[in-house]
């Protein structure tokens, strides 16, 4: 603890090596003592005692930020001084001690809040401060000498702006500002635009300067102008300084009306020459450049009739610069090309429009060839001629334009690497572009407005943001426009920038070596060039105001692209008002309005993932009152439902959630962490699978039982359906889409009340066998193929016959019967002919009414046994099968109340079958595991729903594990329970039926290669399909302990030992260490590796990357308790170096770490939030595993951020930031 003297109050603190020794020193705002503290480092890693400077009598500092505000390399102090209402500057000497302030007043407004950046990109640091007691915020620009501009204010919507954030919002390039208003519950957005050029400085020419043209005559790398001078027959060169000015020019005499100029090496002795069209002549002259500014006389070639402008390029590929001349009396263009030695073949004529003025050369499809466009001004129209590569040209193309076309250039407007072209219109006062599609041709023209009768436009990116910007001079309103370029080829609306009189050509080129593009026009009228350098000064548009929503105790951020929009979004969990926020980003560093969805408990924390495999992102939400982990389904569109059906639940609230791929298979796990628990859970996406509402199909009267097969020989899937007060059969056949047709009926006895499916006569087609209860009779429907059944064949059963399975029980391959009789406390056994017909019924004894019959090898003899469900006496009858088709006496095992249905299946897998009973009165089902010899587990029982009446067994969540569903006639549903494949299984999930289902089977109808089910509705008198599809949730797979009162605070997912395994770390507050579990890429881990944070540390946050460019992952911590960033080098086999320290600053309390490379150096920075000094930190990584000092942001006095993420969010390839802060904003 380092005191800042009584009552300081101290309210501000930033670090930075102000005596340059490597060290991280401190600066401190005492606002009580109205001074700056400054705490110097040594190489111990402890503080002096601090020094003061004074601020001001009751100047109240209430702020402080450092940079390097006069270019000398040693860090200077800036501090809002609340009190006297002025900014404080401290200049360094770079040896910790600092100049008296210098201060500048921005009275009547109390600063409050002081950010620094480079607001006109002209690498000098300026200054934004939010004020107090005014409705405004202040930005000073900086000289780079330690001194200011007086400050500019832009008006706000706030009398109070706590905290000034400086971002790039609008995808512009452009650095805008953030206030955040305690007053107003809003914050305030200041979109910068740039005021690109100052007023022109005019330099003489000749008479009517017609053309100018930009390039380095004298190979002193600055950049030189020509200048055609109509009425003096003559080009003025003007030399370059470099600095922006130029000499006087030096003139040489032309032919007649020199209206074009361009320059070019047309003699291969790496200096320019230039070219220009006398238009009086009908010539072209060319002046050879010596090198140091001063040029030949002209050696003219004959042009045709009256040549305009003139372009250069190599159009015969021989690397020999040649010229091409536009002839606006006879509609051509000239074509010359040039020898090595600057001399130049007679011309070769091509047709053009009618009037070629002006003429741009390009490649417009993309053959490496250079085409040529001209602008027809009495055609209204451009003419494209493609060239061949070897100097001629095919017939030109024509598209239409504005009014008079007077120029004409070239370049990629929407980047997408064709080239464009854009054309300034005189009489319509407009600009059209045409966006080329790479073939030769172009799209129609889009027009823009520009100033009267607009001359002449060139192009390029005055703005630094690489993308094409449009400059134009019009010729009557005696200004240029500049239309600034957006990516999609579109353009901002014109700002206007005044010339002198008739200013009939621009052109572009960096004047004074700002590496900022400047622009030079041609004022006819008044007999001068104007030059016209950046001006590097930035303004800010009103400020747009966004409303935070009041009580939601933000918890939680991430963010990603929710919607498909290519846009970042934000999803926020809101604790307060127990909601979940979907911001949705606009692409330009502005959200839309956030939609919430209740979660109906206090969300602690958010993770965003493709959960469920459907290439949407979803949401999970760790819920503290409920202590469980949901879902948020969404469908790609930035809209979510809220999951139903299994979530998970904890003995501890969750705390907070990663996400990563543990088990290689593509899809993402949760890691769930807790509060008050010391174990970490991790959740696996799993398939719990789920079926549509059904879909119903009449039936005859009571339908009571229901089999399927393929009766039709379609490979589609068909439904039998014994209808009991009908004594009918119902045939529906299925188109394998999940749909049937309508029911064909047959008669069977009375009371049909059980069927099932084979081929008893060994045709290969399906056959239907009815056990009829009242007729205590079996009935044999033998198919024939087509969908339709021969009339019924009956056998005697005993009394009451219930239920039937089929199967072979005496090894002749032919199919058997087995039938309970329910009021004769037997099974029927009917031996199979394979012709379709059966012998007389063997009786077996059971107990007491049995009700339902299943088969299946119970003891691995390869004979099929019988087990019977006895609904009197509460118990399953096994009966165990001999060589010659008869059974043992039962061996009978206790289930619930009233069993009245069994099935059979191997749900432990060990090859063994088990059984599974449904208790109709118990409201259960009962599971007895098999042990292969015929013997079975005591009963393990599962809810079900009321009155559970039918079962069967099938895998619906393709898993490869069997899972039971059960129809509940009394809660008219099905349940079903998924298995685990250990012989457990999950709590029933229910789905709607009709009025009391009675019978349910399985099978897939419509080829999804997912299993349906189809249910007798007992009531409705109808069956309902219902169809099966996947539905994921995150069920638990393990847990991993971290130790006693370890406190865990957060956990990351990353490759520590470089075996391409996912392994986690985590942070352990309350014993000061990370921990490591090394994963097998199983979803199981080895035991921990413990490292220490240091005695009392408390990390609270971790984050994992290659810091020291080794290849290998580190690991970042941010040591709540010792206000440190803590690092560990790893050694690429899991194990970790000893930690290293970088101080945050005494009482910074840092609460969130995330790891990014933020200034594009392929270098991972480090950015953390500080919940006790309101504020962001950056430490630029040097790529060793070292840092620079830190650098801060405030966020705002009483924000307490929680959270800091990375992304982009105006889509301009740099990182941003989004923090959350614990009152209302992000």
């Amino acid at each position: 603890m380092h005191s800042t003297g009584y009552d300081s109050l101290p309210s501000a603190v930033i670090s930075g090596d102000f005596n340059n020794d490597n060290q991280t020193d401190l600066a401190v705002a005492n606002t009580g003592t109205n001074n700056i503290g400054v705490f110097l480092r040594n190489n111990k890693g402890t503080f002096g005692n601090q020094t003061i400077y004074s601020t001001g009598n009751e100047s109240h500092p209430y702020s402080i930020a450092v940079g390097d505000f006069n270019s000398d390399s040693h860090l200077d102090i800036a501090v809002a001084n609340y009190g006297t209402k002025n900014i404080g500057i401290l200049l360094g000497y770079g040896n910790g001690t600092f100049a008296k302030q210098t201060t500048y007043s921005i009275s009547p407004a109390s600063p409050y809040a002081i950010s620094v950046a480079d607001f006109n990109n002209d690498d000098l640091l300026d200054i934004a401060v939010s004020n107090r007691g005014t409705n405004n915020t202040g930005v000073l620009f900086g000289y780079g000498d330690g001194t200011f501009l007086n400050p500019t204010m832009y008006s706000s919507g706030s009398l109070s702006s706590i905290s000034v954030v400086i971002c790039d919002v609008n995808d512009d390039h452009q650095l805008d500002i953030i206030l955040a208003n305690d007053n107003t519950n809003s914050i305030d957005v200041f979109l910068s635009y740039y005021k690109l050029f100052q007023n022109q400085v005019t330099y003489a020419t000749g008479y009517s300067p017609r053309s100018v043209v930009v390039g380095d005559f004298n190979n002193d790398t600055q950049m030189d102008v020509v200048v055609a001078n109509r009425d003096s027959n003559n080009i003025g060169v003007l030399i370059g300084h470099g600095n922006g000015s130029f000499t006087d020019q030096t003139t040489y005499s032309t032919g007649s009306e020199p209206r074009s100029v361009a320059v070019g090496d047309f003699n291969n002795d790496a200096r320019l020459d230039i070219v220009v069209a006398n238009s009086g002549n009908n010539n072209v002259g060319l002046f050879l450049g010596y090198g140091n500014g001063s040029f030949s006389d002209q050696t003219s070639y004959s042009s045709g009739s009256f040549p305009r402008s003139v372009a250069v390029g190599d159009f015969n590929n021989d690397t020999q610069m040649d010229v091409v001349v536009a002839n606006e009396n006879s509609n051509t263009v000239s074509l010359l090309l040039g020898y090595s030695n600057g001399t130049f073949a007679d011309q070769t004529t091509y047709a053009t429009g009618s009037g070629p003025g002006s003429v741009a050369v390009g490649d417009f499809n993309n053959d490496t060839r250079l085409d040529i466009v001209t602008a027809n001004y009495k055609s209204n129209n451009i003419s494209i001629l493609l060239g061949h590569g070897n100097g001629t040209f095919a017939d030109q193309i024509t598209y239409s334009t504005g009014s008079e076309p007077r120029s004409v250039a070239v370049g990629d407007f929407n980047n997408d690497t064709r080239l464009d072209i854009v054309v300034a219109n005189r009489v319509s006062n407009t600009i059209v572009v045409l966006f080329g599609s790479g073939n030769g041709r172009f799209s129609d023209q889009t027009t823009y407005s520009t100033g009267s009768e607009p001359w002449s436009v060139v192009v390029g990116d005055f703005n630094n943001d690489a993308r094409l910007d449009i400059v134009v001079a019009n010729s009557g309103s005696n200004n240029v426009s500049v239309l600034l370029g957006y990516d999609n080829g579109s353009f901002s609306d014109i700002m206007t920038y005044s010339t002198q009189s008739g200013p009939l050509f621009v052109a572009a080129g960096d004047f004074n070596n700002d590496t900022r593009m400047d622009i030079i026009v041609a004022n006819t009228g008044d007999n001068n060039v104007g030059v016209m350098l950046q001006e590097n000064i930035v303004g800010f548009e009103n400020a747009k105001t966004f409303a935070s929503g009041s009580g939601s105790g933000l918890r939680c951020l991430a963010v990603r692209d929710v919607n498909s929009d290519n846009h970042l979004d934000m999803v926020i969990a809101n604790y307060g008002s127990k909601t979940i926020g979907v911001l949705i980003g606009n692409g330009n560093g502005t959200f839309a309005n956030q939609v919430t969805y209740s979660t109906g408990s206090r969300p602690n924390s958010v993770a965003v993932d493709d959960f469920n495999n459907d290439t949407h992102l979803d949401i999970a939400v760790a819920n503290y009152d409920s202590k469980s982990v949901d879902m948020l389904l969404g469908n790609g569109k930035g809209v979510f439902t809220v999951q139903t059906g299994i979530g998970t639940r904890f003995p501890f609230a969750p705390f907070v959630l990663a996400v990563g791929d543990l088990n290689n298979d593509g899809r993402s796990e949760i890691i769930v962490a807790h509060d008050g628990s010391d174990v970490v859970h991790i959740l696996v996406a799993y398939d719990v699978g789920s079926f549509m509402n059904q879909i119903t199909y009449s039936t005859g009267s009571y339908p009571i039982s229901v089999a399927v097969d393929d009766f039709n020989s379609d490979t589609q899937m068909d439904i039998v359906v014994a209808n009991y007060d009908s004594s009918t059969v119902s045939i529906f056949l299925g188109y394998g889409n999940g749909s049937f047709s309508n029911q064909t009926t047959y008669a069977t006895g009375s009371g049909p009340i059980s069927l099932a499916v084979s081929d008893f006569n060994n045709d290969t087609q399906m056959d239907i066998v009815v056990t009829s209860y009242n007729s205590d009779t079996v009935s044999i429907f033998l198919g024939y193929g087509n969908g339709s059944f021969s009339n019924q064949m009956t056998y005697a059963t005993g009394s009451g016959p219930i239920s039937l399975a089929v199967g072979d029980f005496n090894n002749d391959t032919r199919m058997d019967l087995v039938v309970t009789n329910e009021n004769s406390n037997t099974v029927s056994l009917l031996l199979g002919h394979g012709n379709g017909s059966f012998e007389k019924q063997v009786i077996y004894y059971t107990d007491s009414g049995p009700v339902s019959v299943a088969v299946g090898d119970f003891n691995n003899d390869t004979r099929m046994d019988i087990v019977v469900t006895n609904e009197n006496s509460n118990t399953v009858s096994l009966l165990l099968a001999y060589d010659n088709g008869s059974f043992a006496d039962p061996t009978t095992y206790h289930t619930g109340s009233y069993p009245i249905s069994v099935a059979v299946g191997d749900f432990n897998n060990d090859t063994q079958m088990d059984i599974v009973v449904a208790n109709y009165d118990s409201n259960t089902v009962s599971i007895f595991l098999g042990y292969g010899n015929g013997s079975f587990s005591n009963q393990t029982t599962y809810a079900t729903g009321s009155g559970p009446g039918s079962v069967a067994v099938d895998d619906f969540n393709k898993d490869s594990r069997l899972d039971i569903v059960v129809a509940n006639q009394r809660s008219n549903n099905v349940g079903l329970l998924l298995g685990y494949g250990n012989g457990s299984f999950a709590d029933q999930t229910t789905f709607s039926t009709g009025s009391q289902p009675i019978f349910v089977v399985s099978n897939d109808f419509n080829n999804d290669t997912r299993q349906d089910i189809v249910v007798a509705n007992f009531w409705s008198n109808n069956v309902g399909v219902l169809l099966g599809y996947a539905n994921d949730a995150f069920l638990e797979q393990m847990t991993l302990a971290t130790g006693s009162d370890s406190q865990l605070r957060s956990c990351i997912i990353a490759d520590f030992d470089n075996d391409e395994q996912m392994d986690i770390a985590v942070t352990l507050a309350g014993t000061g260490m990370i921990s490591i579990f090394l994963g097998y890429g199983n979803i199981s881990f080895a035991d921990p590796k413990n490292y220490s944070t240091g005695s009392s540390s408390s990390p609270y946050s971790i984050a994992a990357g290659d810091l020291n460019n080794d290849s290998v992952v580190d690991i970042g911590v941010a040591n709540y308790g010792t206000d440190s960033m803590g690092i560990f080098l790893g050694y690429g086999n899991g194990s970790l170096m000893n930690q290293s320290f970088l101080s945050t600053g005494y009482g910074s309390r840092p609460y969130s770490v995330t790891v990014h490379d933020f200034n594009n150096d392929t270098v991972l920075d480090i950015v953390i939030a500080y919940q006790g000094a309101n504020n962001i930190g950056l430490f630029l990584g040097y790529g060793s595993g070292q840092f620079a000092n830190q650098s801060v942001i405030v966020i705002g006095y009483g924000s307490m951020p929680f959270s800091v993420i990375a992304g982009d969010f105006n889509n301009d390839k740099k990182l941003d930031l989004s923090v959350g802060n614990n009152e209302l904003t992000v």
